[in-house]
């Protein structure tokens, strides 16, 4: 009998997750459930990793549901998938530490995801080792359950390669095939902008929309949203390339015909930005109606919420003490 192939692919526990989640990572996820045996990790760990949560363990603690039922609620299937809370496999942490001793100083602070963040969130030097070694502890994620495969966002691939270098410096050392490269799959959409226009929807920068918002909230937030920044009047030719609006009708709405005529109409400046939101608007909602209906089920049965975590921490840990007595054995370390 063939034995499927392995995915980790998970979450921060920062808060509740957006439609730029979705398109990056999530949709992927649900996807290829039935084609590969899932892990789907809740990184609450990680998520102590930003100078904005360690102190904040209620947030962190709240995200951990949170984002089970954003995950549930697009179609993460607890029967095919395993949903577990990283700071519930210990064994997670000793391969972290094992596999930090194979990662120099320098290396770790090359990562540009790490560097990006530094000066996205204006950290300066206001990060901790934690924060440094946020990649390495990823690795161990990964490496824990034997993955083959992580659907991320882009800005995920460099963590992917440094999990990779990790394998390779492994093998090198303990014995070629130890360990196993891993593949990063990115979504059809690699990096949704923010409804502010900015290069990345954000929770930090509160330009998201999430997947749970309320349709009121969509409503508002597509009225707000950037468009043509230098067309002043509806009969203003306007740009569609680059633009939030559009992206998003791309993204989101399923009528391409109707993409189609608003972007002939905008660049002739026969359409003005409300009809363009007020079909966006429609479209999201469209999209994020369902979402929101199962999601409300899961709201009101958290005590189904939290056994479907216990479930997985239990099959997570099996697998990942097998890793752990696996690098122990070939590091000739004691394990009794």
């Amino acid at each position: 009998m063939e034995t499927k192939k392995r995915i980790l692919t998970g979450d921060n526990t920062t808060g509740r997750l957006h439609v730029g989640h979705y398109v990056g990572a999530l949709e992927n996820r649900v996807a290829l459930q039935d084609a590969y045996d899932t892990f789907v990790i809740l990184a609450d760990m990680h998520a102590f990793a930003y100078p904005k949560y360690v102190g904040s363990p209620e947030i962190v603690s709240d995200s951990i549901i949170q984002v089970t039922m954003d995950n549930l609620a697009v179609g993460i299937d607890p029967k095919k998938s395993k949903i577990f809370a990283e700071s519930t496999v210990p064994e997670i942490y000793e391969l972290g530490m094992i596999f930090s001793m194979l990662v120099t100083h320098n290396r770790a602070l090359r990562n540009p995801t790490i560097k990006e963040e530094i000066r996205e969130k204006s950290l300066g030097d206001n990060y901790s080792l934690g924060f440094i070694n946020f990649p390495i502890l990823q690795a161990a994620d990964i490496l824990s359950v034997n993955a083959d495969l992580v659907p991320v966002g882009e800005d995920q691939l460099p963590h992917i390669e440094q999990t990779n270098e990790i394998v390779r410096k492994f093998n090198q050392l303990y014995g070629e095939g130890s360990l196993k490269e891993v593949e990063g799959k990115v979504g059809r959409i690699k990096r949704l902008v923010g409804i502010d226009g900015n290069a990345k929807m954000t929770k930090s920068l509160d330009n998201a929309i999430y997947l749970s918002d309320t349709e009121q909230m969509i409503k508002d937030k597509v009225k707000k949203m950037y468009t043509d920044p230098n067309r002043l009047h509806p009969t203003d030719p306007g740009k569609v390339e680059g633009n939030p609006v559009f992206i998003y009708h791309d993204a989101f709405n399923p009528n391409k015909e109707e993409i189609e005529d608003l972007k002939q109409r905008y660049l002739l400046g026969k359409v003005g930005d409300v009809e363009v939101k007020e079909k966006l608007y429609i479209a999201l909602n469209n999209f994020i109606a369902p979402i929101r209906e199962k999601r409300k089920y899961y709201e009101e049965h958290l005590d189904e919420v939290v056994e479907i975590l216990a479930e997985g921490s239990r099959a997570v840990r099996g697998e990942a003490k097998l890793t752990l007595n696996k690098v122990k054995e070939k590091m000739k370390l004691p394990n009794f």
